[in-house]
């Protein structure tokens, strides 16, 4: 886990890092990571997200992991990338970190 300072001078544990899978409105999936998922999903639908979700919006959050660490996060989003449609579905489908 990261500690970082918080502007008192104290100590705070760092954010959570997530791997995500969105739903497109048409259909499609996209895949990302982030260390705030509430705002990252927001910013992809009021179009300040990705380019791809961009244009496919409204997209709603289906799956999400989280991890302690950004480079956690980054190799599992990579992981989830290379996985086939039908395989990201049954990640969804399966429901561990399901949104």
């Amino acid at each position: 886990m990261i500690i970082t300072k918080n502007e008192a001078g104290g100590l705070t544990m760092a954010e959570k890092n997530y791997a995500y899978l969105l739903r497109c409105a048409d259909g499609t999936l996209y895949c990302g990571w982030t260390n705030d998922l509430e705002k990252r999903v927001a910013a992809h639908n009021a179009g300040a997200g990705a380019k791809y979700t961009k244009a496919r919006r409204p997209v709603a959050l289906a799956y999400y992991e989280t991890f302690a660490t950004k480079q956690e996060a980054m190799r599992r989003e990579a992981q989830i990338k290379r996985l086939t449609r039908q395989q990201k579905l049954a990640l969804i489908g399966a429901g561990n970190g399901s949104a």
